[in-house]
C-alpha cells in the first residue's frame, strides 16, 4: 500500500506521521515544491521509526511526481494556510490553481488512485478536482467532515465532562465557519442522547464552538491547525487501505441525495477499498434540512468563483 501526501507543511507532515505510526502502509511519499523540505521532513520522521515502532518507509521528494507513481491513495494538502482573520473562502484564488495542477500530476502517474482533498476551501477544492480530472465520484473525497466531527465530539465531551470515548456525534454540511451542521439531535453519550444531559442553551454553545473550531485555533496559533487535520486524514486513509467499511462524514459529490445536485458537501459515507462505497442518507428534521440547504447555498457561492 503506497500513499502520497502532497505538501510537506505542518498538515502534510502530520498526515505522513500518523499514517506511518499506524503501520498499515508500505510507503508514504511526501512531496513539496520547496527544495529539500520534504526530504528533511521525511528523514526526521524516519528517525522516529525505531522509537515509535513502525516499518512504513517515508520518502521525501521535491516536485518529482514520478516518485509518486502507482500510489493507491493521494492526499492533497498543498496551498497556503489560513492566517488570522482570513476565511477559508478567501484562499480560493491561490489554492485553486495549485490543486488543479497537483491533481493533474498525480493522476498522470497514478491513474487508478483515490484522492483525498484537504486544501481549503475544501468543499470547493473537492468540486474542482471532480470537474478538472473526470475521475469517478467514489475516488474523490473531501476530508472536512471527519475533522469537524472530531471537533464536535471534543466540545461535547467538554460540555458533558465525560471521557471522549463515551461520546459520538457527526457534523455534515459545508466545511466553513457558517456552513457546518452539527447534528446535536443525534449525538449520544454511550447510546443515550446528549439532550438528556445538556440544556438547549449549552448545546447551542457546543454547536457554535464547533463551527468556529478552525478559526479559534487559527487565532491562537497564528496559522491553521495541523494535529487534528492530520489525524482525520489518517483515519480516512486507513479506512480505505484496510477496507474497513467505516462511516465518516466527508465532502462528496451529491446527485440527488439530501435534495442536492452537482455539489460537493459533507455527508456520511462508507469508506472501503474502492473509496466511497456508499452515501448514507439519514433522515433530517425540518430545521436540519433548512441548515443543510443554507450550507449548500454558501458552498455554491464559493464554487461560482471558480
Amino acid at each position: 500500500m503506497k500513499v502520497t501526501v502532497v505538501g510537506a507543511g505542518a498538515v502534510g507532515a502530520s498526515c505522513a506521521e500518523y499514517i506511518a505510526i499506524k503501520n498499515f502502509a508500505s510507503e508514504v511519499v511526501l512531496l513539496d515544491i520547496k527544495e529539500g523540505f520534504a526530504e528533511g521532513k521525511a528523514m526526521d520522521l524516519m528517525q522516529t521509526a525505531s522509537l515509535n515502532g513502525f516499518d512504513t518507509k517515508i520518502t521525501g521528494v521535491t516536485s518529482d511526481y514520478s516518485k509518486t507513481a502507482d500510489s493507491d491513495i493521494c492526499v492533497i494538502t498543498s496551498g497556503i494556510p489560513r492566517k488570522p482573520g482570513m476565511t477559508r473562502e478567501e484562499l480560493i484564488g491561490i489554492n485553486a490553481g495549485i490543486v488543479k495542477d497537483v491533481s493533474s500530476n498525480l493522476i498522470k502517474n497514478s491513474p487508478d488512485t483515490i484522492i483525498i482533498v484537504v486544501s481549503n476551501p475544501m468543499d470547493t477544492m473537492t468540486y474542482l478536482v471532480h470537474k478538472s480530472t473526470g475521475l469517478p465520484k467514489h475516488r474523490i473525497i473531501g476530508m472536512g467532515g471527519a475533522l469537524d466531527s472530531a471537533r464536535f465530539k471534543y466540545r461535547l465531551a467538554e460540555a458533558l465532562e465525560a471521557p471522549i470515548s463515551d461520546v459520538d456525534g457527526m457534523v455534515i454540511g459545508g466545511h466553513s465557519d457558517t456552513g457546518m451542521v452539527p447534528l446535536t439531535r443525534l449525538a449520544t453519550r454511550n447510546s443515550v442522547p446528549v439532550t438528556e444531559f445538556l440544556t438547549e442553551d449549552r448545546l447551542s454553545q457546543v454547536m457554535e464552538d464547533t463551527k468556529v473550531g478552525g478559526a479559534t485555533l487559527t487565532k491562537l496559533l497564528g496559522t491553521s491547525a495541523w494535529y487534528a487535520p492530520g489525524a482525520a486524514v489518517s483515519g480516512l486513509v486507513q479506512a480505505i487501505a484496510c477496507d474497513q467499511k467505516k462511516m465518516f462524514p466527508c465532502s462528496v459529490l451529491l446527485e440527488g441525495e439530501y435534495g442536492l445536485n452537482d455539489i460537493c458537501i459533507g455527508a456520511p459515507v462508507i469508506l472501503g477499498r474502492n473509496g466511497i462505497e456508499k452515501i448514507v442518507e439519514i433522515e433530517l428534521n425540518d430545521a436540519e434540512k433548512a441548515h443543510m440547504q443554507e450550507s449548500a447555498e454558501g458552498v455554491r457561492k464559493t464554487n461560482d468563483l471558480l
